[in-house]
Parts: C-alpha cells; structure tokens; sequence
C-alpha cells in the first residue's frame, strides 16, 4: 500500500450556516481556478460541534503538476 505524497494542503472551513451552504461552490470555484496546476491525492472532512456552533472543514492535500 503506497502512502499519498502531497506537497500542499488547502483548508476550507466555516461554522456559519449560510457559509456552508455554499461551501462546495466555493471549493468547485477554487479547484477550476487552480486544478490544471494541481493533483488532489487525499482528503478529508471534518465535522465538530457543541450546543452552539457547527463546524465543517474540508482540507484537500495536492502536490504540484
């Protein structure tokens, strides 16, 4: 089993609602803007909370083309 190589980590995250509304168009904007220089090898999402506040991460690791 081969361990992703990345060289890059790019982290999205937010606690608002509205905000994570459109989280994934922000990180489609984001990936058309830079993935012809990018290759996305691993990620991970992430969800926390306590009686108040939701949080949402997304954290893409990539290396360089």
């Amino acid at each position: 089993m081969s361990i992703p190589q990345f060289t890059n980590v790019k982290v999205f995250s937010t606690t608002l609602a509205r905000d994570r509304e459109v989280m994934g168009e922000n990180i489609t904007k984001w990936l058309k803007e830079h993935g012809q220089n990018l290759q996305i090898v691993d990620k991970i999402v992430t969800q926390s909370s306590d009686k108040e506040f939701h949080c949402l991460s997304i954290t893409l690791f990539f290396q360089a083309k």
